[in-house]
C-alpha cells in the first residue's frame, strides 16, 4: 500500500516518519520550504522510543502523482481547505483516506469532496512538537493511532489497512465505535483547551487556584452534555480518565492549542471549541464556560490577524 502522508509536522513527521522507518512505502507531501529542510537534514524523530533519522520520500504542491492507497492526513484543521487541493490529485477509487484532525467537522469536508465511501475515521494520541531545528520531539511516551471504518467497522478495506499500520513502531488499532472514540477525544480536547487557555495555566496551576477544581468539572461537564445531545454518551471510565486528568495537583499537562497560543500561532479554537459551541446550542444545550474561552480565544485570533 503506498502511503501518502499529508504534512511532516509533529503529528505526520511522527508516525509517517515510524512507518517509513518499518519498510513502509511513505511519501511526504510538504510545503517547499519543509521540503527542503527535509532534503538538507533529513526527517528527525527525537523520542523514548527510539531516535530516528532518514532522508524521506516527498512531494509537493502540485507534483503529486496518482495511485496512493492510503492518505494520511495530518494538518491542523484550520489548514485542511487548501491542504484538500493539495493531495487531491493523489486520491483514487480506490484510496482511503485517514484523517488525524481534531473535532468532527473536517469528516463532513472531506466526504463531500471524496465521497463517504474514502473516508475513515480516525484519532491520534501523541505528545508532539517541531523544535527550532525542525525535528520532531516527542514530548511524552503515549503513541496511539486509532481508526476505524465508520460505516462498515470489519470490512475488508479497513482490515487491509490494519494489517499494513500494525507492528510499526506505534500502538495501531482498529476500532469499531471510532466515531464515539473522536467524539471521546474532542470533548476532551475541549474542555482542557479551554481550561489552559482561559485561565492561561497549566492543570496544575489552574486546579491550585481558588475555584480552580469546580470550573474544571463544570467545563468537562458542559462538554460532555453536548455530545451526549448530539448522540455520543461519553463512557464513564473515559469520562472519569478525562476528569482526572483535569484535577490532578501539581500536573504540568496542557493542551496543545496552549501551547500554541503561548508561542503565538494560529490555533484551532474554531474546529475544537468554536463547532462545540454551534452543536450544543442547536440542541438547547447550555454551554456558558465554552462560550466564554471561545470569546477569549477570539480576541487572540483578531489580534494574530
Amino acid at each position: 500500500m503506498r502511503i501518502l502522508v499529508v504534512g511532516a509536522g509533529a503529528t505526520g513527521g511522527y508516525f509517517g516518519g515510524r512507518l517509513a522507518a518499518a519498510g513502509r512505502d511513505v511519501t511526504f507531501l510538504v510545503r517547499p520550504n519543509r521540503a527542503r529542510q527535509l532534503r538538507a537534514d533529513g526527517l528527525r524523530i527525537v523520542s523514548e522510543h527510539g531516535n530516528l533519522t532518514l532522508s524521506p520520500q516527498l512531494v509537493t504542491p502540485g507534483n503529486v502523482p496518482a495511485g496512493y492507497g492510503l492518505v494520511l492526513l495530518s494538518v491542523k484543521a484550520y489548514a485542511l481547505p487548501p491542504a484538500l487541493d493539495d493531495f487531491a490529485p493523489g486520491v483514487g477509487p480506490q484510496t482511503l483516506i485517514l484523517p488525524v484532525l481534531n473535532g468532527m467537522a473536517h469528516i463532513d469536508l472531506l466526504a463531500g469532496r471524496f465521497g463517504t465511501d474514502s473516508v475513515l475515521g480516525g484519532v491520534c494520541i501523541v505528545a508532539t512538537t517541531l523544535d527550532e531545528a525542525g525535528r520532531v520531539v516527542q514530548l511524552a511516551g503515549m503513541q496511539d493511532l486509532t481508526y476505524g471504518d465508520r460505516s462498515d467497522p470489519d470490512s475488508a478495506r479497513v482490515r487491509a489497512l490494519d494489517a499494513v499500520l500494525q507492528g510499526a513502531g506505534f500502538n495501531a488499532r482498529r476500532s469499531a465505535e471510532i466515531d464515539l472514540e473522536m467524539w471521546e477525544k474532542w470533548v476532551a480536547l475541549a474542555a482542557v483547551g479551554a481550561m489552559n487557555c482561559l485561565m492561561r495555566g497549566a492543570v496544575g496551576q489552574v486546579v491550585a487556584a481558588p475555584g480552580g477544581r469546580p470550573f474544571a468539572e463544570d467545563l468537562l461537564a458542559e462538554c460532555a452534555a453536548v455530545a451526549a445531545a448530539s448522540g455520543y454518551p461519553i463512557r464513564a471510565a473515559s469520562l472519569d480518565g478525562m476528569k482526572a486528568r483535569m484535577t490532578e495537583p501539581g500536573s504540568s499537562f496542557a493542551s496543545s492549542m496552549y501551547r500554541d497560543l503561548v508561542q503565538g500561532n494560529p490555533i484551532e479554537a474554531d474546529q475544537i471549541i468554536g463547532d462545540l459551541i454551534a452543536r450544543g446550542r442547536a440542541r438547547a444545550v447550555p454551554v456558558p464556560l465554552l462560550s466564554l474561552a471561545f470569546t477569549h480565544l477570539a480576541v487572540y485570533q483578531q489580534t494574530l490577524a
